[in-house]
């Protein structure tokens, strides 16, 4: 599913406060009274085996999304309160890594130019920075 584009960014819905029997298709049960769906993604915790308490779901059609995070937010599935809201997209530029925006951050130096635990940081090309 491509969650966010131009195309479908006010069709998806984020549906938080999962409990952890809820399934795909679950969700996709909760949600079909309000329109056609087009896809259901709960992300995994592999290591843990369950649902990370959150999932997305996309409609055909905006309107739908929208009468189903008005109706279903604070609604209840397996005993639990749900979230729902319009989902919005990650500001995440996949052509960058993320500490290249502030390497500062990522990078702390002290005055005397060493790194972390005393060590001299690393130049791009993995080489030592002392000469």
């Amino acid at each position: 599913m491509s969650l966010m584009n131009a195309d479908n960014r006010h069709r998806v819905i984020y549906v938080g406060g999962l409990a952890d029997e809820v399934t795909e298709e679950t969700l996709k049960a909760a949600f079909i009274p309000f329109g056609e769906i087009v896809d259901v993604m709960i992300p995994m915790n592999y290591e843990q085996n369950k649902n990370r308490g959150f999932g997305f779901v996309e409609f055909e059609v905006r309107e739908d999304a929208m009468a189903a995070q008005e109706n279903m937010h604070n609604g209840e599935l397996f005993g639990k309160v749900l979230s729902v809201n319009l989902a919005r997209a990650r500001n995440i530029d996949k052509n960058r890594a993320v500490w290249e925006s502030n390497p500062d951050e990522y990078y702390k130096v002290d005055e005397d130019g060493e790194g972390a635990e005393g060590q001299q940081p690393e130049s791009a090309d993995g080489m030592d920075t002392k000469a």
